[in-house]
């Protein structure tokens, strides 16, 4: 008898990352061998899709971070600031680490120089036509709103508008799902079409490479500090509590789900010997709201395209950047591919991207999003452990 796996048509079972790679296969044959009025069709959907994209943003911050900060918010105590601020300061740490890496090697991998000859060499495509299509609000006005809803609604002892919340973040969550991820990969398709037209897909493609070997060793560096960090204030054996994670962490890396993984990292985390009911407590809410491996690789994606394309950055803007990101992707479990869409209004907003380079950041991201979950989630014990330690006499 068949599993259900193997009963799935093969359209399905590729998932969405096999979709991203054949997107990027097709395009890169598109602008290869097509003229360049053929390209210009993929241009024409994409000029679109940006515009869609830049109207649903700060509607998507809104609908998922209200109701994620109501949630949150139901239970008050000490215990809960506690695990919120310890979540937001490591997810802090891990985009810090990661910018200060990738300052100290990134400039010898990347050569900006030849990738602006290339750029300025390029035959310029442009889309047939396109609609400008106005957000409601900015990003920042967004952020502001969803802040404002979600504290105020959280004590609120009427349902009414927490259920409008809930219902719209629904709205959000389908428009991601049934609009935007499966119309991903046609975007994808045509912003490497047009790469690969204007001869910018092959310096990308050896450039990230390099960058994405740089991510994975450092996410195995990020759960190494956690680790000793949360094993010395937890007064547990950090390697020891490796060694108990790696089952958590093999099952994100299968699953690419925090949601799926929870089970695991709790039966994991208790036999650390964190306290269970601070085991309970602590790891549902950082599968939620800790997200220091996809901080880790959204900081480095936007550094290495910064340099590359010789874009001027400094500490300041991505400190900036980065404290923002720890609090716009704090729902973003759950959702394909939730934290860089989460990130795209940041990324235009604090950082100057272009269409097109937002465009690479769902490519770079969805190619790692198992290893950015795993780090996730395998980091949550060693959060748990510190938690214990303050709380688990209590």
């Amino acid at each position: 008898m068949k599993s259900d796996t193997t009963s799935k048509p093969f359209y399905r079972r590729i998932g969405l990352l096999g979709y991203i790679f054949t997107a990027i296969i097709l395009g890169v044959l598109a602008g290869w061998l097509l003229p360049g009025w053929a390209v210009r069709i993929p241009l024409t959907f994409n000029s679109l899709f940006s515009q869609f994209l830049g109207f649903i943003i700060p509607l998507l911050i809104l609908g998922l971070v209200a109701p994620a900060i109501v949630e949150i918010g139901k239970g008050a105590g000490k215990m809960l600031l506690f695990t919120v601020a310890l979540a937001y300061v490591a997810t802090l740490c891990a985009g810090v680490l990661s910018y200060f890496t990738g300052t100290t090697f990134f400039p010898a991998m990347i050569h900006g120089g030849e990738y602006s000859g290339t750029v300025a060499a390029a035959e310029s495509l442009q889309p047939f036509f396109t609609i400008q299509i106005q957000p409601l609000m900015t990003v920042t006005s967004a952020l502001v709103l969803a802040f404002v809803l979600g504290l105020t609604v959280a004590n609120f002892t009427t349902t009414a508008l927490r259920n409008v919340l809930y219902d719209f973040r629904e709205v959000i969550v389908t428009v991601i799902r049934r609009v935007i991820v499966p119309l991903l990969p046609v975007y994808i398709f045509g912003i490497f079409a047009d790469m690969t037209y204007s001869g910018q897909a092959l310096s990308i493609a050896t450039t990230f490479i390099k960058v994405i070997g740089v991510i994975f060793v450092l996410h195995f560096l990020l759960l190494a500090v956690q680790y000793l960090i949360g094993g010395w204030i937890g007064g547990k054996n950090p390697f020891r509590c490796m060694r108990l994670i790696i089952p958590a962490y093999l099952t994100a890396l299968g699953t690419a789900s925090s949601a799926a993984t929870i089970p695991v990292t709790l039966k994991q985390t208790k036999a650390m010997g964190v306290d269970p009911a601070v085991a309970d407590f602590t790891v549902p809410l950082c599968a939620t709201i800790h997200m220091s491996g996809s901080t880790l690789k959204l900081v480095a994606c936007a550094l290495a395209l910064m340099i590359l394309q010789g874009h001027a950055y400094d500490f300041p803007m991505f400190m900036g950047f980065i404290a923002m990101l720890g609090i716009t992707i704090i729902a973003a479990p759950g959702v394909p591919g939730g934290a860089v869409m989460a990130s795209l209004g940041l990324l235009s907003s604090i950082l100057g991207f272009s269409d097109a380079d937002n465009a690479l950041m769902i490519a770079l991201y969805i190619a790692m999003d198992s290893f950015g979950t795993a780090c996730n989630v395998s980091g949550d014990g060693a959060l748990a452990l510190i938690v214990n330690r303050v709380f688990g006499k209590k």
